[in-house]
């Protein structure tokens, strides 16, 4: 995943390293591209590549995006889908039960019929890209604040609705690009059947732990297959890319298909010191503190170990991904060059309203954000709390007409949000109370003891007690019980004594008047004006930009690169013979068994993790890595210390994405897991 060192970041950042592009042209291998706007020319002209429109189509059809926030891609004939370890780790936290810890373990098949279904996973492969600006913009005419919201939400779902009208096969979503001077209809091809074929199991995957994570050299297998079924059977996929068995080469250009989930290279400072101010030290501190508890929570027992396993990888992923964009936003050099962008832009617009209305706009998103992080956005992982918000928020919605829903409710959306709140999925209750329990002292504690919403969550209840007669009382782990819901709509729900159900519906009214305000005070008045800077970019500096990400299919290219780190030169490559050289037998740097048992008959000499020039950031983690030919030469899973402030600009010097190669992840299914068959289907044309 994609993480931090602290030391040697806050190190870079002191040097004023990290660089930030001037708003009119991209650095070298600097840019997140959509497809349908590749530079192919500047790509010739720096590497010699020709990247024709057949080549685009050929990896657009073999990306995949899967829900929760990781890419994938295409790799057999048979629906056979390559992406990271981490990518799959809540899909074997949800399969292992107790003796059976497939997150740490992993998982392999002996035949098809062992693959085993990933609950609530989604995978998606965009089909086309529509221009809908025209459309979107005129949407609200005239209006302001929450109606200009709610206009734009409602022809954006109506869109949708026209886009796929086949939902089960289907999906289609308007994504606003250029904060907002484009909106382009996405149309995907989606399966909701995702089966795990293979994981080698958190030790494999993540060796080194939290100190190597963000760092370089690596030496991780973080890969994993899963496969697309449709209608019980594997999925044909003959448009897969081919996978190569040979060993990279130092200096090549390669190219990386993914969906990163989201940069603020193009907002406003005001904007920017919002997050450095507030939003970031809160999301640290409500982070770093649940992370002690649930490591407290698991030396209690194994069984309390396999159950946090999962969340604490996260928890410290993210944790070390704020502290790296703080550090960014912290150093004046780099604001500096930040501030000077934008100032560039605001002389060539000859204005400086748009990002005066920006500003004012921040002053209420500041007051309204932490009613907003504790009452509409709830306990961090809870299952329980995610299921009751779905159900009665969905039940509510769904007798509204499409267009008049809240995002993430139109007819477009609802399949998802079905398939992820019925499918079976294990609820560990023990780390449910603890979740709402943290959450609910939180809400005391940053809102206060006569704060209205305080008063209206918890009552005259204490946090302990509160968490443990909801989580005790509910029934919301039975898929039954949420299949009945669903299906009988507003009266089930208004009818259901399950006190999560009832707890929501007290809350519910509040946190849509929370949205409602910030929709009227921050949201409607910041998009005509980020529009009017989009519009002000695009004239000063034409088609030569590409938009923040924003979790769509995007190629990135650049080149295998090592870099220069406090003097000393970072390689390209790591190999086979790193890996136990840095073995010690201690965690977080003790080897999985089958890896001491294998070291006789593995190839020391290949290369294991790869680090390149490509523009990457969280959510390309499982894209596919590839070379000049359109094969799949490795899957990107992490990147250095110095592409944490890739959120807000790009360093060619410095920014790596980290990937491990297939040269690696073939020599260990044949040498360490025997999965002969895999590899056999993985060589096949």
């Amino acid at each position: 995943m994609i993480r931090l060192q602290p030391m040697l970041f806050a190190a870079a950042m002191a040097a004023g390293l990290c660089a930030a592009a001037s708003p009119g042209r991209a650095l070298a291998d600097e840019g997140m591209w959509t497809f349908d706007h590749f530079p192919s020319a500047k790509v010739k002209a720096a590497y010699g590549v020709d990247i024709d429109q057949a080549w685009l189509d050929r990896v657009q059809g073999a990306a995949v995006r899967l829900t929760g926030g990781c890419s994938a891609s295409l790799v057999s004939k048979d629906g056979l889908v390559l992406t990271n370890n981490h990518c799959v780790a809540e899909c074997a936290q949800s399969l292992s039960s107790p003796g059976h810890d497939l997150f740490k373990d992993g998982y392999s098949v002996k035949g098809r019929d062992d693959e085993r279904k990933c609950p609530g996973q989604q995978a998606e492969i965009l089909k086309t890209i529509t221009d809908v600006t025209a459309r979107v913009v005129a949407a609200g005419a005239g209006t302001t604040g929450a109606d200009l919201v709610k206009a734009r939400t409602a022809v954006s779902a109506t869109i949708e609705k026209e886009g796929c009208p086949d939902t089960a096969t289907t999906h289609c979503q308007v994504v606003r690009l250029y904060q907002g001077g484009q909106y382009k209809l996405y149309t995907y091809r989606k399966y909701a059947d995702v089966r795990l074929v293979f994981s080698p199991g958190f030790t494999a995957a993540f060796f080194g732990g939290d100190p190597d994570n963000f760092n370089f050299p690596r030496y991780d297998l973080d890969c994993a297959f899963v496969r697309l079924y449709e209608n019980d059977r594997p999925v044909s996929t003959p448009g897969h890319l081919v996978w190569s068995a040979a060993a990279p080469r130092d200096g090549e250009p390669v190219f990386v298909a993914g969906n990163p989930g989201g940069t603020d290279r193009q907002l406003t400072i005001s904007q920017l010191e919002t997050q450095r101010d507030l939003s970031l030290p809160i999301a640290l501190m409500l982070s770093a503190e649940l992370r002690g508890r649930l490591i407290r929570f698991s030396e209690e027992s194994p069984e309390h170990k396999r159950m946090a396993g999962d969340e604490i990888f996260g928890l410290e992923n993210g944790y070390k991904v704020r502290f790296g964009r703080l550090f960014a936003l912290n150093d004046k050099a780099f604001m500096d060059g930040l501030k000077a962008r934008e100032a560039e832009l605001k002389a060539k617009a000859g204005t400086t309203a748009p990002w005066d209305a920006i500003a004012r706009a921040q002053v209420a998103a500041r007051e309204l954000y932490l009613q907003r992080t504790m009452v509409d956005g709830g306990p961090i992982g809870s299952q329980l709390f995610t299921y009751a918000k779905g159900l009665v928020r969905a039940a509510a919605e769904r007798a509204k007409p499409s267009a008049d829903r809240l995002p993430g409710y139109g007819d477009a959306q609802l399949p998802l949000l079905q398939h992820q709140l019925l499918d079976p999925q294990p609820v560990e209750k023990p780390m449910e109370q603890l979740e709402i329990e943290f959450w609910l002292t939180k809400v005391r504690e940053l809102l206060t003891v006569d704060d209205p919403s305080t008063q209206l969550i918890l009552g005259k209840d204490s946090p302990e007690g509160l968490s443990a007669r909801l989580v005790a009382g509910s029934t919301l782990a039975d898929p039954a019980v949420r299949k009945a819901l669903w299906e009988g709509g507003e009266a089930a729900i208004q009818a259901s004594k399950d006190p999560m159900i009832q707890f929501m519906l007290r809350m519910d009214p509040a946190a849509r008047a929370l949205r409602k305000e910030n929709d009227e005070r921050v949201t409607g008045p910041s998009v005509m004006a980020t529009e009017a800077i989009a519009r002000a970019r695009f004239a000063a500096y034409g088609d030569s930009l590409y938009p923040d990400a924003t979790f769509t299919l995007r190629l990135s290219y650049g080149k295998i690169a090592g870099w220069i780190e406090r003097g000393r030169p970072v390689p390209s490559f790591t190999r086979f013979a790193g890996l136990y050289e840095r073995a010690t037998g201690q965690e977080p740097f003790a080897l999985d068994p089958r890896w001491v048992a294998a070291k006789g008959r593995l190839n020391p000499d290949t290369v294991f993790d790869i680090a390149t020039t490509n523009d990457i950031i969280g959510g390309n983690s499982g894209s596919p890595l590839i070379d000049a030919r359109g094969r799949v030469i490795g899957a990107v899973f992490d990147g250095n210390i110095h592409s944490l402030g890739g959120d807000y600009g790009y360093d060619p010097a410095l920014n790596r994405g980290v990937a491990v190669s297939t040269v690696a992840i073939g020599e260990a299914l044949d040498k360490v897991y025997g999965q002969k068959t895999l590899l056999a289907e993985l060589a096949a044309p």
